[in-house]
């Protein structure tokens, strides 16, 4: 915490990895959670950790748990796919206990493998088992919007996580950011502007209420 309250601020690559590699040298196994609203940076942090810590980490995306477009559908909330509600938590949250609670080997002995859903924006949809968590891994970095939510079932998801860091950069940039992403997955500008500030931004502002609770706030360098 700083001085006046609040998470402390890293500005700095090095000092978060430095930050990282000492949460993979603790006994057991350990998650990590990076939170950010969409397009903050959160998949580009967890997966630039991931390549300089090496096997012993593997990065882990909330996103994998987002709910089919038909099931949207049946459920009147395809226009809001992103909200808090469009997302299996319980299911995401039993892939951090058992993450955390099945590291070593199983009743035979053997070593356990867990596999996790991976997002894919170019068909939005889940493909299930494409994250692979070999028995290896000690820290789970594991990323996404609503991490830190303290109502509903994804204040589970809060125990669950040794550590929290909430990705925080130039609110014009990001926004720029997610308008082009949305374009370059098949959105017309027009639609992917309305998308970004209406749907996501709603989002965003839940998720920025959360950054308080995390233990620090990451304002990296654009690169």
């Amino acid at each position: 915490m700083q001085p006046g309250g609040g998470p402390a601020v890293e500005t700095g690559f090095a000092a978060l990895l430095d930050r990282a590699r000492g949460l993979l040298e603790r006994p057991g196994r350990t998650v990590l959670g990076i939170v950010g609203a969409p397009a903050a940076g959160k998949s580009t942090l967890a997966e630039l950790l991931v390549r300089e810590l090496g096997p012993g980490a593997c990065a882990v995306p909330m996103d994998g748990y987002h709910l089919a477009n038909s099931v949207l559908h049946a459920l009147g909330r395809r226009d809001r796919k992103g909200a808090p509600d469009t997302f299996d938590a319980e299911g995401y949250i039993a892939l951090l206990r058992r993450l955390r609670e099945g590291a070593g080997p199983d009743a035979t002995g053997a070593a356990v493998t867990v596999y996790a859903p991976r997002f894919h924006r170019e068909i939005e949809e889940s493909v299930a088992g494409e994250t692979v968590i070999a028995p290896e891994v000690r820290l789970v970095v594991t990323e996404g919007n609503y991490l830190l939510l303290p109502e509903g079932p994804w204040a589970g998801v809060r125990p669950l996580l040794d550590e929290s860091w909430y990705v925080e950069p130039d609110e014009a940039l990001r926004l720029r950011r997610l308008v082009g992403r949305h374009v370059e997955f098949g959105k017309s500008p027009q639609d992917a502007h309305a998308w970004a500030h209406g749907t996501d931004q709603r989002n965003a502002a839940v998720i920025a209420a959360t950054r308080d609770r995390a233990d620090l706030v990451v304002r990296l360098p654009e690169r």
